[in-house]
């Protein structure tokens, strides 16, 4: 009797995809189902350290789950800069606007290091997404959470001088890293926290060095680890 190993791979494949899924902390508590109709549909890639995965302007046809490494969010200008949005850890989504809409892509994401993510592709969500209104509230949750952490962006800009705009961005770095790794470590260089707060990376090094010296952080090759994080709150003053 011949077996079929190539199926059975392929099957095996599927359930593990799916178990991803079922383990992603945006489909806890959700009906099972869910998960066991996108689980078989998804295509899972690695993307190398320094490659981007899509840019701003691209039509967008997929969700994004990241199952390990880091990935950046940002938006070049004209004229070279970039500004950095947002960095995606392990159990986080993204790319759930254009994914929705069907729209372009609003930004650039790009591997900060050797990432595995999780494709779903958006003919895929939307007849999941109209038959189970938890999973829409979910994604409106998400949405809705993007929006605060922007507005409260643009209000820092405003109201925080540099070393405020800085302490706020480590501390909210520092909760993502702790709730994925446990140890806090944020994988950020000082370039890419430079531009996450509008400062310049001279600048920006300048106040880490300092903090340093005091023993709030340390600086390490690629990270920054907050020895202090409740010290590091107090430099958090309006101007």
């Amino acid at each position: 009797m011949q077996t079929d190993n190539g199926g059975q791979a392929k099957r095996e494949q599927q359930l593990d995809r799916a178990s991803i899924l079922r383990a992603h902390p945006f489909f806890r508590g959700l009906d099972p189902s869910i998960v066991n109709e996108l689980g078989p549909r998804t295509v899972t890639k690695t993307i190398r350290k320094g490659a981007v995965l899509f840019r701003k302007g691209d039509q967008g046809s997929s969700l994004c789950v990241l199952v390990s490494g880091a990935m950046r969010v940002d938006t070049p200008s004209a004229g070279g800069r970039s500004a950095v949005f947002n960095l995606i850890l392990p159990g986080e989504i993204f790319g759930e606007i254009a994914a929705l809409d069907g729209g372009i892509r609003s930004a650039d994401v790009v591997a900060i290091e050797r990432s595995e993510v999780m494709l779903i592709d958006r003919r895929e969500v939307v007849p999941v997404l109209r038959r189970y209104p938890d999973l829409a509230l979910r994604f409106i949750e998400i949405l809705c959470s993007r929006i605060r952490h922007t507005s409260e962006q643009v209000e820092d800009i405003v109201f925080l001088d540099l070393s405020g705009r800085l302490a706020k961005a480590l501390l909210f770095l520092h909760q993502k890293a702790a709730a994925e790794s446990g140890e806090g470590k944020i994988r950020v260089t000082q370039r890419e926290i430079s531009q996450m707060i509008g400062a310049s990376r001279e600048s920006t090094n300048k106040q880490l060095r300092q903090w340093e010296r005091r023993k709030l952080l340390r600086i390490e090759r690629g990270a920054i680890v907050l020895l202090n994080p409740d010290k590091l709150a107090d430099e958090i003053i309006e101007e």
